[in-house]
């Protein structure tokens, strides 16, 4: 009985170093993870590269970003109503081309929750 008390607060207060939730995610190693995306997109400015600027992505619809010539299926996807948002984006970072069949975004995905979880905050930073 005490084991089970133990675990679940810890479940409750576990805490990354640095003091972030792990809810929150910590967004200096989200930079780090940024890294792997950097190639084709930039998120601390609205400047498109091979992919659209990630800047102010939470809240955005998909394949709106102005300027970016989106794949059809990205297009399609957002006129059916899809919206970057937390849930949204960790189910697009784990397999993009299951997400939305027909990207064009070449990129594997991400298989580390903590690792999409510390990605997030550090694109939260730049969608304020």
């Amino acid at each position: 009985m005490r084991y089970l008390v133990m675990l679940t607060a810890m479940s409750v207060t576990i805490v990354y170093a640095g003091g972030a939730t792990a809810q929150e995610g910590d967004a200096t190693a989200g930079a780090t993870v940024f890294k792997k995306c950097t190639a084709c997109h930039v998120a601390d400015s609205d400047k498109n590269k091979v992919g659209p600027s990630l800047n102010g992505l939470f809240g955005r619809t998909a394949g709106t970003h102005p300027g970016f010539n989106y794949s059809p299926a990205m297009k399609a996807a957002g006129a059916a109503g899809l919206v970057w948002d937390s849930a949204s984006l960790r189910e697009y970072l784990h397999d993009p081309k299951a997400k939305v069949k027909g990207t064009k975004m070449a990129f594997a995905g991400l298989k580390d929750e903590t690792d999409i979880t510390n990605l997030e905050a550090y694109l939260k930073q730049y969608s304020k």
